[in-house]
């Protein structure tokens, strides 16, 4: 499964396993994390290397490798790990661990998840009387369960004690009563953010929880044998062999709670918001090989038709159409579909134009049109520099593309590449246009199956800075050449105010600037700053609207990158904070 979703994370892996009804004395509890550039591999090199030298008969006895060899229990939990910001060390490798003697203390976290209220979360455990020893989410969420946690532990404990039992028979109560459903919903009342937490206890209890708002996804498989949830459908289809209809979604605010003694349910921790799963991870993130993402990304190609034909005149003879980088293929796909139910129409029209005139030869030339569908952009390297850790991003950007030539006709053609979504526009100014300038296209036309990302992420995904958004800096360039800039020392004023207000009634201060200027005004002016200096051809920039993104997703309408429209008040708060450290000079994460 982990291989499988791979493309989730290349920065670290870890993985944890729990072993149940094992002797006091004996580990239960086996981790391993990396951090190395190829996390995935040397992972399982190291866990395997114990296995290696074993006799082929050892391999095959259960109770023995149970007894003897780690990593050998009946709960597994596996993750893996991106960073879009900062650097990348052991200690941010998921999974997390707190051990405690009392095997239903201890607990094992992992997830994709940001919280954007870290800092208050903070401060309750140290209300409470803790000292946590980073304000990180992964810590701040691993110790806030682990309070509650100890304090359920510690209320059947107390239960169970005047009736006369021993403590070793508490224990084995407590691995029975203990309600997960409680501990979530007692632990995570203050939690604000997107997540999908997976956590196992020390004595076998599981569970994977979603935020109210479904914003992270989460899905799982069960069967007489096995449970397993991961964040993608194909991951489980793959692994297990299952069809479709078998996997189920976890709903919004609900938990998949798995008991130690294999008793499987999924439970509501808290009362369920208006859903608003993340539209990105339809568009880029999650893997394509999904049936539903496959075909919405396909739909998200196919609206973008009309306006690439307007823009390039209807001129099917002059133009090549191609896409970049690979996880826009699936787009293309109902790109050039679109394209090509266009072209029938314009051949239908020209037949029934000429009419009875039309000759053999004039019909032979109409129907010999075709698209030009061409594999321009080669990617040299199999590496996602999207997700890759900011010290490395800047090196991979300018090496990892190349080009087919011969295929452009030199100054007469016009280049159309069809990318998922542009972001910061460095790969695009620092590699793409660079190098297809080189097949001297009379035009470049950059089209985006995303819509403009003006906003910052922090429920997942982790954009963070607003300076580094194209979209963003596009609309700064504007406002300061149209005499407007007095519009951004009033929305860091507003922004600034807003510190004030209690987190529910604070707004996006920021949203407002991007109303001074049309779609169109900043797709212009985000061509001009990706257009590296020296270029001969015009390059254009055509975007995905928003109204379009909702047509081809429906079910995820999760679009506040795109439209500011936060679902949790901490988002509305991220997002000016996010502006004031840009007006103010500094270069670090809002939350």
């Amino acid at each position: 499964m982990m291989q499988k979703q791979r493309n989730r994370g290349q920065d670290g892996a870890g993985l944890a396993t729990i072993k149940l009804d094992v002797a006091p004395g004996k580990r239960y509890i086996s981790r391993r994390r990396s951090s190395e550039p190829d996390a995935l591999k040397d992972l399982f090199a190291h866990v395997y290397e114990r296995f290696n030298k074993l006799e082929p008969k050892l391999l095959k006895d259960p109770e023995w490798l149970k007894e003897n060899m780690p990593y050998t229990g009946e709960v597994l939990l596996g993750h893996l790990r991106y960073g879009t910001h900062g650097g990348n060390s052991l200690e941010t490798v998921h999974p997390f661990l707190r051990q405690n003697n009392w095997k239903n203390r201890s607990i094992v976290l992992a997830g994709n998840f940001n919280m954007t209220n870290v800092d208050e979360l903070f401060q309750e455990l140290v209300d409470l009387g803790q000292y946590p020893k980073a304000k990180a989410d992964t810590v701040t969420v691993l110790e806030k369960i682990g309070h509650f946690l100890d304090d359920e532990v510690h209320r059947l404990f107390n239960w169970f004690k005047p009736e006369g039992y021993t403590n070793q028979q508490i224990s084995e109560l407590i691995f029975e009563h203990l309600d997960i459903q409680r501990l979530l919903r007692r632990s995570s009342k203050k939690f604000d953010g997107g997540f999908a937490i997976a956590g196992m206890l020390g004595h076998g209890d599981a569970f994977v929880m979603r935020d109210k708002h479904g914003i992270r996804p989460a899905f799982y498989y069960q069967d007489d044998e096995i449970v397993a949830a991961a964040s993608e459908r194909p991951a489980i289809q793959t692994t297990f062999g299952t069809h479709i209809s078998e996997i189920k979604e976890i709903k919004p605010g609900h938990a998949l709670i798995v008991k130690c003694t294999g008793k499987v349910t999924e439970e509501p921790y808290i009362k369920a918001a208006e859903q608003k799963s993340c539209s990105f991870e339809r568009i880029y993130f999650s893997r394509g090989t999904d049936r539903d993402i496959y075909n919405e990304r396909k739909k998200l190609g196919e609206l973008l038709v009309d306006p690439v034909l307007k823009a390039i005149d209807y001129d099917f003879k002059n133009t090549v159409f191609s896409f970049v980088p690979n996880t826009a293929e699936s787009a293309f796909f109902g790109f050039t579909h679109g394209l090509e139910t266009k072209l029938l129409e314009q051949k239908k029209n020209k037949i029934l134009k000429h009419g009875k005139k039309l000759t053999p030869e004039k019909l032979n030339k109409i129907m010999k049109r075709q698209v030009r569908v061409e594999k321009i952009i080669v990617k040299d390297a199999k590496l996602r520099t999207f997700i890759a850790d900011d010290s490395s991003r800047g090196e991979l950007v300018s090496h990892v593309y190349d080009v087919t030539y011969g295929i452009v006709k030199n100054n007469k053609d016009t280049l159309v590449l069809l990318d998922d979504s542009i972001v910061r526009g460095t790969t695009l100014k620092d590699s793409i246009i660079q190098i297809v300038s080189r097949l001297k296209p009379k035009r470049i036309i950059i089209v985006s199956s995303a819509p403009q990302i003006r906003f910052p992420d922090c429920y997942g995904i982790d954009m963070s800075k607003m300076k580094n958004f194209v979209a963003f800096r596009a609309l700064i360039e504007l406002l300061e050449e149209n005499g407007k800039k007095k519009l951004i020392k009033k929305a860091y004023q507003r922004c600034k105010a807003s510190l004030d207000l209690p987190t529910e009634k604070v707004k996006n201060e920021v949203a407002s600037l991007y109303n001074e200027f049309t779609q169109q005004e900043i797709s212009a002016r985000i061509a001009k700053i990706v257009t590296p200096p020296g270029i001969k051809p015009e390059v254009k920039v055509i975007y995905q609207t928003i109204d379009n993104l909702h047509l081809a997703c429906p079910d995820h309408s999760g679009d506040w990158y795109f439209s500011g429209k936060y679902p949790t008040p901490g988002g509305r708060k991220i997002v000016n904070r996010a502006f004031m450290y840009f007006v103010e000079g500094i270069d670090k994460r809002a939350y």
